[in-house]
């Protein structure tokens, strides 16, 4: 059994719990324990850093000392936006600058991301030989949204405008995976809430793209990211006078269903836009 820090971060205690549920189901199954860090507080995204450049340092900050004194060597992180937070502060409390914040530290704990954590090669090999199902006739993009992988000088992404990891997580669970010009686009975020009119755009460009490709699903790894894709697409369909139905799946729901979770099917149906009807057709509901 591995065991690795954890950071969850404040959406997969509310509007994320399927993506939350999804992680655990999926770790359990590729004995990796996830020791949540004691005492986390709120990264601070997404306002923070707009208000007081102080503040949106030391709130994720604080985590990362948190972590170093509870020996953590890896802080997995599911969210983007905490994990591009995080990696904020990291580089500020380790630079030139880090004389200007009240904290100490000195970094000795690995921030990474969950997508990187889970698609690294030994694990792509373990469940090339241990899945139960291959996912065939799933034709997805991956999308990987703009946080987790830009800006490089913070994030430290080998390959920030084409990343492969989702890919070939998924090419190896059986799906065919879309090459797509839109994976680190971005779906708006929070403008959801202020400027809609916004999102539905941003959301509608993929949307278009995905269906121009020839996807019958979009496979992500941020929960923003699957929340506005989730939420806009009725009212993008709608705008358009379009007719289309495209899943929006978390990469560990597809994970859970090709290692033969049985509780794969139930997590990806709390969805807003149903998957039923296309894992039923394609044999997978199970």
């Amino acid at each position: 059994m591995e065991t690795v820090g954890y950071y969850p971060g404040c959406s997969l205690e509310g509007t994320a719990r399927d993506y939350a549920a999804s992680i655990q189901g999926v770790c359990e199954m590729l004995h990796v324990e996830l020791r949540e860090l004691d005492d986390w507080n709120c990264c601070g995204a997404t306002a923070a850093h707009s208000l007081n450049r102080r503040l949106a340092v030391e709130l994720p900050g604080r985590n990362l000392v948190l972590a170093e004194k509870q020996g953590l060597s890896e802080l997995v992180v599911p969210c983007a936006l905490c994990f591009n937070r995080l990696k904020t502060a990291e580089k500020a409390l380790l630079g030139p600058q880090a004389h200007r914040f009240s904290l100490s530290y000195e970094g000795s704990v690995h921030v990474v991301d969950l997508l990187d954590f889970l698609a690294r090669p030994k694990r792509i090999r373990w469940m090339k030989t241990h899945r139960v199902r291959s996912l065939e006739g799933l034709r997805a993009v991956c999308y990987y949204g703009c946080m987790v992988n830009r800006p490089p000088k913070v994030t430290n992404a080998p390959s920030w405008e084409n990343p492969t990891n989702m890919d070939d997580l998924l090419s190896a669970l059986g799906v065919q995976v879309l090459d797509w010009p839109f994976k680190t686009d971005c779906c708006g975020a929070s403008h959801s809430v202020g400027r809609p009119d916004l999102v539905t755009t941003l959301t509608g460009r993929l949307f278009s793209r995905a269906l121009a490709q020839g996807a019958n699903c979009i496979v992500v790894s941020c929960q923003m990211c699957q929340a506005n894709l989730d939420m806009f697409q009725e009212r993008v369909a709608r705008e358009r006078k379009e007719a289309f139905h495209l899943p929006v799946f978390y990469f560990t729901d597809l994970m859970a269903l090709a290692l033969g979770d049985p509780r794969a099917a139930g997590w990806a149906r709390r969805h807003l836009v149903d998957p039923m009807p296309l894992l039923e057709a394609l044999g997978l509901a199970v």
